[in-house]
C-alpha cells in the first residue's frame, strides 16, 4: 500500500555570510519533520529528529528568529545527520511518495546526503508532489505561490500548533492535502532537479493534462544547449506530432526562450525553454509545451515584436557610441 510522506526540513546557514559558506553545502539540515498519510490522506504516523549542526554550529540570526530554536537544546539533544537520515528512510518504507510545500526540501536533503557521502536512495527521475503548486492549481492561477499559513487560513484549518518547525509544517501540509480536492490535481507530479540526466537516454519526458515537460542532460554552455535539436524541437503535447514553427525561438533575457507552433489537430502550442545552472556550473534545459488560446498567441507576437525593437535600438545605440569613439573631437 502506498504511503504519502509529507516532509519538511529546517536548515541553518553560515552566520558569517557567503564568505564563510562551505562549498556544496549552503544549508545544513538541523531538523527533519514528517507525517505519513495513507491512501485516504489520513495521518497515520509522524517522525521528528533534531540534528546537531557540525558545519555551521552557530545558528544564523534569521533561523533563530523564525524557528525560535534553542542552540543549547540542538547541541545536547540533536543527533548526527547520518543517524537521523537513516532512521527517517527506514520509517518512510519502500512505497513512499514524497510531498513537500515548495520545491527546496528534497534538493537540500539530497545535497546533505551527498555531502556526508551517503548513497542517494531516491529514484531518477525523482517525482514528488509539490503541494504548494497543487494548491495554486486548485485555488489560484497556477503560477503564484501562497505561504503555508495563508493556505491553512483559506481552507479554515484549525491552527492548533505554531508554524515554522519541521513537524508542525509537515502536519499542516498534510492537512491541506486532506482538505483539497487532491484527485483533481493528482496527475501534476513535480520533478526534483538535484540529480540530472547523465545522457540522452536518461532525459526526462513527462506529459500532463494540457502540457508536457522535457528535462535535458547538462550542456557545457547555453549555446550548446540551444543548438541541440531535441531542445529546440516543437512537439505537440497532446499527439506528440512535430510542429511547424509559426514563431521561432526568441529570448528576452537569455534565460527564457519562447516559440509558437501549430498542430493541425490541436491548435496553437507554446514552447518555453528555461536555462538553468547545475551545481557544477553546466547548463540544463527545462522545456514545456503547452496548448494556448488566441490571447496567449497575441501576447507571444507582441513580445516577439518588442524584443525585435529592443534589439534594433541596442544595435543603433552601439553604432552611435562607436562613431563617437572614432570622432577626432572625442
Amino acid at each position: 500500500m502506498k504511503n504519502y510522506i509529507v516532509l519538511d526540513l529546517e536548515w541553518n546557514q553560515s552566520a558569517g555570510g557567503k564568505e564563510e559558506t562551505v562549498e556544496h553545502l549552503p544549508f545544513e539540515i538541523i531538523e527533519i519533520g514528517a507525517v505519513k498519510l495513507n491512501e485516504a490522506l489520513e495521518e497515520v504516523g509522524e517522525f521528528k529528529r533534531l540534528i546537531r549542526p557540525r558545519i555551521y554550529p552557530e545558528l544564523h540570526e534569521k533561523i533563530l528568529e523564525v524557528t525560535h530554536m534553542d542552540q543549547k537544546t540542538l547541541m545536547e539533544e540533536g543527533c548526527d545527520f547520518e543517524e537521523a537520515v537513516k532512521e527517517f528512510l527506514m520509517w518512510c518504507g519502500e512505497e513512499a511518495m514524497f510531498c513537500t510545500w515548495g520545491s527546496m526540501d528534497l534538493t537540500e536533503l539530497q545535497r546533505n546526503i551527498a555531502f556526508y557521502g551517503i548513497l542517494n536512495p531516491f529514484p531518477k527521475p525523482f517525482l514528488y508532489y509539490d503541494v504548494q503548486k497543487l494548491y495554486s492549481l486548485l485555488y489560484g492561477d497556477g503560477k503564484d505561490r501562497q505561504s503555508l499559513d495563508i493556505a491553512v487560513l483559506e481552507l479554515q484549518i484549525m491552527e492548533e500548533r505554531p508554524f515554522h518547525r519541521a513537524l508542525d509544517d509537515a502536519h499542516y501540509t498534510g492537512r491541506v492535502m486532506n482538505q483539497m480536492d487532491f484527485n483533481k490535481v493528482r496527475e501534476y507530479l513535480s520533478t526534483d532537479y538535484y540529480r540530472l540526466p547523465e545522457n540522452e537516454e536518461e532525459e526526462v519526458y513527462l506529459v500532463f493534462p494540457g502540457y508536457s515537460k522535457y528535462i535535458s542532460r547538462p550542456f557545457e554552455t547555453k549555446q550548446d544547449a540551444i543548438e541541440d535539436k531535441t531542445v529546440t524541437d516543437l512537439i505537440c503535447c497532446k499527439c506528440n506530432r512535430m510542429l511547424r514553427k509559426k514563431i521561432r525561438w526568441f529570448s528576452v533575457n537569455q534565460k527564457f526562450y519562447t516559440a509558437l507552433g501549430l498542430c493541425p489537430e490541436h491548435g496553437n502550442v507554446k514552447g518555453k525553454i528555461r536555462m538553468r545552472r547545475s551545481d557544477d556550473g553546466r547548463v540544463y534545459v527545462v522545456k514545456t509545451m503547452r496548448l494556448v488560446g488566441e490571447e496567449d498567441v497575441r501576447e507571444i507576437y507582441e513580445k516577439k515584436e518588442e524584443t525585435k525593437k529592443k534589439r534594433v535600438q541596442k544595435t543603433k545605440t552601439s553604432k552611435q557610441n562607436k562613431k563617437k569613439g572614432d570622432s577626432p573631437l572625442s
